[in-house]
């Protein structure tokens, strides 16, 4: 079927099928692009030389130079005396700067005040502690203070107990041991009597015997200890 058509109406059904105008209009516009590209290119470097010039000479007139005129005044179009009052006043500053603000003063200042900043935190924190045993010591002392108003104010019978003569508790010792060995001291009972310890009741459980001893001045207190030894 094919060779029965013409070559040339195959190519040219071939040639509307495939519309190709599409793609031949968008390659004319890359090149389009491409020669504005290389348009501003040249523009710019010769923008670049001509700065470049007049930075290297500043006698040259700006008449040779053929700025664009659509271009805003930028850094190169500044004359250089300008420049250079520029740079002596931006170099002023900064060593008026560099002179106020010593890296070694900043230094110093910024140990300084972490040295404060750690001993008022020190000092807070023992003041934190501080507070805390104060309060504790508030609560125990509370505490005392409520049992004592419970107890009165003769207090209890311990404590009238502890405030008793120490002579008294040295007697009442000292009978608590002879009782422990067998020994009942009693004494003088009678009215207007000294009070002195008069009569001893010694208990021998062993032998089952019982003496009962009155016990006058003059004998001494040796005698009395040998007899209450030899008894028991």
């Amino acid at each position: 079927m094919l060779l029965a058509e013409e070559p040339a109406t195959l190519i040219s059904h071939t040639i509307d099928n495939f519309n190709i105008q599409p793609d031949r209009q968008a390659i004319a516009r890359i090149n389009e692009s491409l020669s504005t590209l290389q348009q501003a290119r040249e523009l710019r470097l010769r923008e670049a030389e001509n700065a470049l010039k007049i930075a290297t000479h500043p006698t040259l007139q700006k008449d040779n130079i053929h700025p664009n005129p659509y271009q805003s005044r930028t850094q190169t179009d500044i004359p250089p005396t300008e420049l250079s009052r520029q740079l002596n006043t931006m170099t002023s500053q900064h060593a008026e700067l560099t002179s106020t603000h010593s890296s070694t003063a900043h230094a110093s200042e910024i140990a300084r005040l972490d040295t404060t900043k750690f001993r008022t935190a020190k000092a807070a924190s023992d003041a934190e502690m501080e507070a805390e045993r104060l309060a504790q010591q508030a609560a125990d002392l509370n505490a005392r203070l409520q049992e004592l108003e419970i107890q009165g104010l003769d207090g209890s019978a311990d404590d009238q107990a502890r405030r008793r003569d120490p002579v008294d508790d040295e007697v009442l010792l000292r009978l608590k041991v002879y009782r422990s060995l067998g020994i009942e001291i009693e004494r003088d009972g009678k009215d207007g009597g000294t009070g002195e310890f008069t009569r001893a009741v010694v208990r021998n459980d062993r032998k089952g015997d019982v003496h009962v001893v009155n016990m006058d001045k003059k004998f001494s207190k040796f005698f009395y200890a040998n007899y209450f030894w030899q008894t028991l």
